[in-house]
């Protein structure tokens, strides 16, 4: 007698080989393929290469070394390091008594001269009514031809007098205008308005022309300075905005400047260009001398 389950591993069979067709081909997931780039096509950068971060210093147009202009002593200071001072201000006085001196005689020359210009102009204005009436009277045949030609050289004489006198002025006038210079050398003033950043000099002091006694610096406008890579050299044209703040304080308010210039020519040396930026509006936590954080956007 047959047993009911002896077909089951002849199916068994027959199912692994329906499996095992080489007709179905197994299915596989794939990862979708990357798309490349075109070469044609340039790659944006990340935010934050579009800027361009420099440092340089805080400076000022006007900041100079006030120099001696003639040789003294020092009589009085009257500026000291940190005051503020006006252009034609006062910082310094040399002794002045010795050239106060010879200004004041070289005036009273002057007076003498005028006043002898004049004498002269009256001199020949009396020799010339003496030369008509001499002639009046050679016309009427009163008087001798001699007579009128005294009176003609009386009246040229004059005249050269008054021409003499006149260079006598001339020449009193420039040497008094010549020590009056010599007495302005004697105050030391400011250049320009600003602040007395050193004083070189003490009451007392004997100094030589071409001396520094004081160093001034203009307080504004602030500017900044810097380089830039010769491959940004068509980024910044003047009028442009950059970011300046300071370098070591934290936090920093940030200020904006505008470009005032910048090199036409690149520095062989370092490959740079060098630029001039003024900061706009008040920046009190800035000074000249400072090193300022230059912050650039960069065209997207």
């Amino acid at each position: 007698m047959t047993k009911p389950l002896s077909f089951l591993p002849l199916l068994a069979v027959l199912l692994s080989l329906a499996c095992n067709s080489p007709n179905q081909v197994p299915t596989v997931a794939a990862a979708a393929p990357q798309p490349q780039p075109d070469a044609a096509t340039p790659v944006l950068s990340s935010p934050a290469d579009q800027t361009f971060q420099t440092t340089g210093p805080i400076v000022v147009e006007n900041q100079v070394d006030v120099l001696a202009l003639r040789a003294g002593v020092i009589s009085v200071i009257q500026a000291d390091i940190g005051k503020a001072v006006s252009k034609g201000g006062e910082l310094a006085t040399l002794d002045d008594r010795q050239i106060v001196a010879e200004r004041n005689a070289a005036a009273a020359k002057l007076h003498s001269s005028e006043a002898n210009l004049k004498d002269w102009e009256a001199e020949t204005g009396m020799a010339e009514a003496d030369f008509k009436r001499a002639q009046a009277m050679r016309d009427a045949g009163i008087n001798t031809q001699e007579a009128l030609d005294h009176a003609r050289y009386q009246l040229i004489g004059s005249q050269y007098e008054i021409e003499k006198a006149k260079e006598e002025v001339g020449n009193a006038q420039n040497t008094l205008r010549a020590l009056e210079l010599e007495v302005e050398k004697t105050r030391i003033t400011a250049p320009f308005d600003g602040i007395v950043a050193r004083r070189y000099v003490r009451v007392g002091q004997s100094v030589a022309v071409g001396e520094r006694l004081f160093w001034v610096t203009a307080v504004a406008p602030l500017q900044v300075k810097f380089t830039l890579p010769e491959r940004l050299l068509g980024t910044l044209k003047p009028g442009k905005s950059v970011s300046v703040s300071s370098a070591d304080l934290s936090p920093a308010p940030s200020h904006i400047a505008r470009v005032v210039t910048v090199s036409p020519v690149v520095d062989p040396s370092s490959g740079t260009i060098e630029v001039l930026a003024q900061i706009e509006g008040p920046a009190s936590d800035l000074r000249p001398g400072m090193l300022a954080n230059i912050r650039i956007n960069l065209p997207q």
